[in-house]
């Protein structure tokens, strides 16, 4: 893989972890809430009706950010050290992220946008939006390493 196709797949993965993250956030703070009120319980009906799942996080996250990590982890098991092992823990901790958001968050949101309130739904919704928080996390971390392999690429060839 070239130099320069290499430092650009680099370029987008961090421009797209730091939008992941920083929506990633803004959802936790302000949008979540408005589907898990104050009592504990569970508003389908606002959560159908921001479908952030659709309307933002397929087009920011689902496919590009996926697509990203695969060709982050090609890029980053080619290049050299020292920059290889940041960039190959990024896109690690992205697969980690991936993987977690296809098997559990996905899933359950769309079990949950279909599910009256109840006491159920509202513990998996709660559950959920903890949970989201180690998610967060990761994509903290992921971010993080991406930038010291991004400063790294530019001390050596990539």
């Amino acid at each position: 893989m070239s130099e320069p196709v290499s430092r650009a797949l680099l370029w987008l993965f961090v421009i797209n972890l730091g939008v992941a993250l920083g929506a990633g956030l803004y959802d936790s703070r302000i949008v979540v809430p408005r589907w898990i009120g104050a009592a504990q319980h569970w508003n389908a009906e606002a959560a159908r009706q921001d479908d952030t799942g659709r309307r933002f996080w397929g087009l920011v996250t689902t496919v590009p950010l996926t697509l990203l990590t695969l060709a982050n982890l090609i890029a980053a098991w080619r290049a050299p050290a020292p920059v290889r092992g940041w960039w190959l823990a990024t896109a690690v901790a992205a697969l980690a992220d991936r993987v977690i958001t296809f098997a559990y968050f996905i899933p359950t949101m769309v079990r949950l946008m279909r599910a009256p309130d109840s006491p159920s739904s509202a513990a998996v919704a709660t559950q959920w939006a903890r949970l989201n928080y180690v998610r967060l996390a990761i994509l903290v971390a992921a971010l993080l390493t991406a930038l010291r392999a991004f400063s790294l690429s530019y001390q050596r060839p990539v």
